[in-house]
């Protein structure tokens, strides 16, 4: 699997506005500078974000960001899917629509079950949870495994 850069934005993004102690806006300033994103590029993810009902805006002196609900409604996954659709597609379509002849029959059902893999980390862990560094225990006991350090 591969996180786009957009994706990896927008959840950093979501999550500094989830680490907001207050409730008022954020510049698109603020976040690109604490998070090290280009602001042109967090502009377009914001307004992708708004769209998907993950963040609000607001304008004037007083404007910005914020989050459209609590943080503990929000899933990576969301904010994922906000930006960059749905989670897992094969050449551009859901893998349930995938059909292979012959001996690669079975290939949509491994398809399937990556997605379904993914689905239990990022459909699990909030933006809260990030924000705060407390993950659920599932997800820390993966990242524990030294296996799951290694690239291969």
């Amino acid at each position: 699997m591969r996180i786009s850069a957009k994706a990896d934005y927008a959840v950093r993004a979501v999550v500094e506005l989830a680490a907001t102690s207050d409730q008022r806006p954020v510049k698109a300033e603020r976040i690109a500078t604490a998070q090290q994103i280009p602001l042109n590029f967090l502009e377009n993810i914001l307004g992708e974000l708004r769209h998907g009902g993950i963040v609000r805006s607001q304008r004037g002196a007083d404007g910005g960001f914020r989050l459209a609900k609590p943080a503990e409604q929000i899933t990576v996954a969301d904010v994922i899917r906000a930006v960059d659709g749905p989670l897992a597609s094969v050449r551009g379509g859901p893998p349930e629509e995938s059909a292979y002849p012959g001996a690669s029959a079975a290939l949509p059902r491994v398809w399937i079950a990556v997605r379904a893999n993914l689905r239990k980390v990022v459909e699990h862990v909030t933006v809260a949870d990030v924000a705060t560094g407390r993950l659920p225990k599932p997800i820390e006991r993966l990242a524990e495994d030294p296996e799951a350090w290694v690239t291969r």
